[in-house]
Protein backbone atom coordinates (compact mmCIF):
# COMPACT_ATOMS: atom_id res chain seq x y z
CA UNK A 1 0.00 0.00 0.00
CA UNK A 2 1.53 3.36 -0.99
CA UNK A 3 2.09 6.01 1.65
CA UNK A 4 -0.84 8.44 2.03
CA UNK A 5 -0.30 11.93 0.62
CA UNK A 6 -2.09 13.32 3.67
CA UNK A 7 -2.64 11.44 6.92
CA UNK A 8 -4.67 12.76 9.86
CA UNK A 9 -4.29 10.94 13.17
CA UNK A 10 -6.83 11.66 15.94
CA UNK A 11 -7.02 15.33 14.95
CA UNK A 12 -8.88 17.88 17.05
CA UNK A 13 -9.45 21.53 16.17
CA UNK A 14 -10.72 23.65 19.05
CA UNK A 15 -11.51 27.36 18.75
CA UNK A 16 -11.48 29.66 21.76
CA UNK A 17 -14.46 32.03 21.80
CA UNK A 18 -13.92 34.17 24.86
CA UNK A 19 -13.90 31.72 27.76
CA UNK A 20 -15.68 29.03 25.78
CA UNK A 21 -13.91 26.24 23.88
CA UNK A 22 -15.70 25.24 20.68
CA UNK A 23 -14.49 21.96 19.10
CA UNK A 24 -14.86 22.08 15.31
CA UNK A 25 -13.24 18.65 14.82
CA UNK A 26 -13.22 15.85 17.37
CA UNK A 27 -10.68 13.07 16.96
CA UNK A 28 -10.73 12.77 13.17
CA UNK A 29 -8.50 10.19 11.48
CA UNK A 30 -8.34 10.06 7.69
CA UNK A 31 -5.94 8.96 4.93
CA UNK A 32 -5.89 10.61 1.52
CA UNK A 33 -4.21 7.97 -0.64
CA UNK A 34 -2.54 8.48 -4.04
CA UNK A 35 -4.97 8.13 -6.95
CA UNK A 36 -8.10 8.43 -4.84
CA UNK A 37 -11.16 10.59 -5.64
CA UNK A 38 -12.76 11.61 -2.36
CA UNK A 39 -15.88 13.64 -1.65
CA UNK A 40 -16.23 15.13 1.83
CA UNK A 41 -19.87 15.87 2.60
CA UNK A 42 -21.58 17.66 5.44
CA UNK A 43 -24.06 20.39 6.23
CA UNK A 44 -23.09 23.93 7.18
CA UNK A 45 -21.35 23.86 10.56
CA UNK A 46 -20.46 20.16 10.33
CA UNK A 47 -16.71 20.85 10.33
CA UNK A 48 -16.03 20.14 6.66
CA UNK A 49 -14.38 23.53 5.99
CA UNK A 50 -12.12 23.05 9.01
CA UNK A 51 -11.29 19.55 7.78
CA UNK A 52 -10.47 20.97 4.32
CA UNK A 53 -8.04 23.47 5.84
CA UNK A 54 -6.27 20.68 7.73
CA UNK A 55 -6.14 18.30 4.76
CA UNK A 56 -4.71 21.17 2.71
CA UNK A 57 -2.19 21.91 5.49
CA UNK A 58 -3.46 25.49 5.60
CA UNK A 59 -3.97 25.18 9.35
CA UNK A 60 -2.55 23.15 12.23
CA UNK A 61 -4.54 20.96 14.63
CA UNK A 62 -5.07 21.73 18.31
CA UNK A 63 -4.36 18.07 19.08
CA UNK A 64 -3.35 15.09 16.98
CA UNK A 65 -0.93 14.73 14.08
CA UNK A 66 -0.94 15.55 10.37
CA UNK A 67 1.54 13.96 8.00
CA UNK A 68 2.24 15.47 4.57
CA UNK A 69 4.10 12.99 2.34
CA UNK A 70 5.07 11.07 5.48
CA UNK A 71 6.44 14.14 7.28
CA UNK A 72 4.97 15.26 10.59
CA UNK A 73 4.11 18.92 9.92
CA UNK A 74 4.56 19.80 13.61
CA UNK A 75 8.28 19.18 13.11
CA UNK A 76 8.59 21.38 10.00
CA UNK A 77 9.11 25.14 9.79
CA UNK A 78 6.36 27.29 8.21
CA UNK A 79 8.66 27.86 5.23
CA UNK A 80 9.25 24.12 4.75
CA UNK A 81 5.50 23.42 5.02
CA UNK A 82 4.75 26.15 2.48
CA UNK A 83 7.26 24.77 -0.03
CA UNK A 84 6.11 21.16 0.37
CA UNK A 85 2.45 22.18 0.16
CA UNK A 86 3.12 24.29 -2.96
CA UNK A 87 4.65 21.29 -4.75
CA UNK A 88 2.17 18.69 -3.51
CA UNK A 89 -1.26 20.37 -3.30
CA UNK A 90 -3.33 22.55 -5.62
CA UNK A 91 -6.52 24.36 -4.57
CA UNK A 92 -9.79 25.24 -6.33
CA UNK A 93 -12.10 27.65 -4.48
CA UNK A 94 -15.82 28.34 -4.77
CA UNK A 95 -15.17 32.06 -5.33
CA UNK A 96 -12.44 31.32 -7.95
CA UNK A 97 -9.93 33.66 -6.19
CA UNK A 98 -8.49 34.91 -9.48
CA UNK A 99 -6.55 38.18 -9.53
CA UNK A 100 -8.80 40.59 -11.45
CA UNK A 101 -6.00 42.63 -13.05
CA UNK A 102 -4.29 39.54 -14.54
CA UNK A 103 -5.27 37.64 -17.67
CA UNK A 104 -6.22 33.97 -17.62
CA UNK A 105 -2.73 32.87 -18.59
CA UNK A 106 -1.10 35.19 -16.03
CA UNK A 107 -3.33 33.81 -13.27
CA UNK A 108 -2.31 30.25 -14.20
CA UNK A 109 1.38 31.15 -14.35
CA UNK A 110 1.39 32.76 -10.89
CA UNK A 111 1.91 29.61 -8.74
CA UNK A 112 4.80 28.58 -11.02
CA UNK A 113 6.64 31.83 -10.23
CA UNK A 114 6.68 30.90 -6.53
CA UNK A 115 8.18 27.51 -7.41
CA UNK A 116 10.96 29.17 -9.43
CA UNK A 117 9.95 27.89 -12.88
CA UNK A 118 11.58 29.59 -15.86
CA UNK A 119 9.40 32.16 -17.76
CA UNK A 120 9.26 30.23 -21.05
CA UNK A 121 8.35 27.00 -19.29
CA UNK A 122 5.67 28.82 -17.24
CA UNK A 123 4.05 30.25 -20.37
CA UNK A 124 4.13 26.93 -22.23
CA UNK A 125 2.62 24.96 -19.33
CA UNK A 126 -0.07 27.60 -18.66
CA UNK A 127 -1.10 27.54 -22.33
CA UNK A 128 -1.29 23.74 -22.31
CA UNK A 129 -3.41 23.74 -19.16
CA UNK A 130 -5.83 26.36 -20.47
CA UNK A 131 -6.19 24.41 -23.71
CA UNK A 132 -6.88 21.24 -21.70
CA UNK A 133 -9.82 22.95 -19.95
CA UNK A 134 -11.17 24.33 -23.24
CA UNK A 135 -10.08 27.95 -22.92
CA UNK A 136 -7.68 28.30 -25.84
CA UNK A 137 -9.72 31.25 -27.14
CA UNK A 138 -9.81 33.04 -23.76
CA UNK A 139 -6.16 32.96 -22.73
CA UNK A 140 -5.70 36.77 -22.85
CA UNK A 141 -9.00 37.65 -21.16
CA UNK A 142 -9.26 39.02 -17.62
CA UNK A 143 -11.73 37.49 -15.12
CA UNK A 144 -14.29 40.28 -15.67
CA UNK A 145 -14.46 39.24 -19.34
CA UNK A 146 -15.14 35.59 -18.48
CA UNK A 147 -18.27 33.74 -17.38
CA UNK A 148 -18.44 32.02 -13.98
CA UNK A 149 -17.78 28.64 -15.59
CA UNK A 150 -14.80 30.02 -17.51
CA UNK A 151 -13.38 31.58 -14.33
CA UNK A 152 -13.64 28.20 -12.60
CA UNK A 153 -11.84 26.55 -15.51
CA UNK A 154 -9.01 29.07 -15.13
CA UNK A 155 -8.96 28.28 -11.40
CA UNK A 156 -8.71 24.54 -12.15
CA UNK A 157 -5.86 25.13 -14.63
CA UNK A 158 -4.09 27.22 -11.96
CA UNK A 159 -4.57 24.44 -9.36
CA UNK A 160 -2.68 22.02 -11.64
CA UNK A 161 0.04 24.56 -12.53
CA UNK A 162 2.79 22.98 -10.42
CA UNK A 163 1.76 19.42 -11.34
CA UNK A 164 0.55 18.62 -7.79
CA UNK A 165 -0.23 15.11 -6.65
CA UNK A 166 -3.40 16.29 -4.89
CA UNK A 167 -6.00 18.91 -5.80
CA UNK A 168 -8.54 20.04 -3.21
CA UNK A 169 -11.72 21.67 -4.50
CA UNK A 170 -13.94 23.61 -2.09
CA UNK A 171 -17.54 23.68 -3.40
CA UNK A 172 -16.21 23.97 -6.99
CA UNK A 173 -19.73 24.04 -8.48
CA UNK A 174 -21.35 26.12 -5.72
CA UNK A 175 -21.62 29.34 -7.76
CA UNK A 176 -22.52 27.67 -11.06
CA UNK A 177 -25.69 26.42 -12.72
CA UNK A 178 -26.13 22.64 -12.90
CA UNK A 179 -25.04 22.30 -16.55
CA UNK A 180 -21.85 24.33 -16.04
CA UNK A 181 -21.23 22.51 -12.76
CA UNK A 182 -21.39 19.16 -14.56
CA UNK A 183 -18.77 20.35 -17.06
CA UNK A 184 -16.48 21.43 -14.21
CA UNK A 185 -16.83 17.99 -12.59
CA UNK A 186 -16.06 16.31 -15.92
CA UNK A 187 -12.84 18.35 -16.19
CA UNK A 188 -11.75 17.34 -12.67
CA UNK A 189 -12.67 13.71 -13.37
CA UNK A 190 -10.62 13.86 -16.56
CA UNK A 191 -7.51 14.98 -14.64
CA UNK A 192 -8.11 12.13 -12.21
CA UNK A 193 -8.57 9.42 -14.86
CA UNK A 194 -6.00 10.48 -17.46
CA UNK A 195 -3.24 11.82 -15.19
CA UNK A 196 -3.91 9.81 -12.04
CA UNK A 197 -4.33 12.93 -9.94
CA UNK A 198 -5.73 12.61 -6.44
CA UNK A 199 -8.87 14.74 -6.03
CA UNK A 200 -10.63 15.79 -2.83
CA UNK A 201 -13.91 17.68 -3.17
CA UNK A 202 -15.67 19.34 -0.26
CA UNK A 203 -19.38 19.87 -0.94
CA UNK A 204 -22.90 19.83 0.47
CA UNK A 205 -24.32 18.73 -2.91
CA UNK A 206 -25.18 14.98 -2.94
CA UNK A 207 -24.98 14.86 -6.77
CA UNK A 208 -21.26 15.63 -6.67
CA UNK A 209 -20.62 12.41 -4.74
CA UNK A 210 -21.63 10.37 -7.81
CA UNK A 211 -18.23 11.22 -9.35
CA UNK A 212 -16.29 9.84 -6.37
CA UNK A 213 -14.67 6.57 -5.42
CA UNK A 214 -14.82 7.42 -1.72
CA UNK A 215 -17.36 9.42 0.28
CA UNK A 216 -16.57 10.84 3.72
CA UNK A 217 -19.57 12.11 5.68
CA UNK A 218 -18.89 14.50 8.54
CA UNK A 219 -21.32 15.60 11.22
CA UNK A 220 -20.73 17.63 14.38
CA UNK A 221 -16.97 17.51 13.84
CA UNK A 222 -16.73 13.73 13.47
CA UNK A 223 -16.58 11.36 10.52
CA UNK A 224 -19.76 9.31 10.64
CA UNK A 225 -19.36 7.36 7.38
CA UNK A 226 -16.29 6.66 5.26
CA UNK A 227 -17.65 4.82 2.24
CA UNK A 228 -15.07 3.40 -0.16
CA UNK A 229 -17.07 2.75 -3.34
CA UNK A 230 -14.13 1.37 -5.34
CA UNK A 231 -13.30 -1.19 -2.63
CA UNK A 232 -16.95 -2.22 -2.39
CA UNK A 233 -17.19 -2.80 -6.16
CA UNK A 234 -13.97 -4.83 -6.12
CA UNK A 235 -15.28 -6.94 -3.21
CA UNK A 236 -18.58 -7.57 -5.05
CA UNK A 237 -16.78 -8.56 -8.27
CA UNK A 238 -14.48 -10.95 -6.41
CA UNK A 239 -17.48 -12.63 -4.74
CA UNK A 240 -19.39 -12.87 -8.03
CA UNK A 241 -16.39 -14.54 -9.71
CA UNK A 242 -16.34 -17.14 -6.94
Amino acid sequence: MPEPIIKLENVWKIYQLGKVEVPALKGVSLDINPGSFVTIMGTSGSGKSTLLNLIGVLDVPTKGKIFLKGKDISKLSEDDISKLRGKTIGFVFQEFNLLPNLTAIENVMLPMIFQGMEPEERKKRAEELLISVGLEERISHQPAELSGGECQRVAIARAFANDPELVIADEPTGNLDSSTGSKIMEILTDFHKKQGKTIVIVTHDPQISSYSKEIVNIKDGQIIVNHNIAAEILWKNQNISK
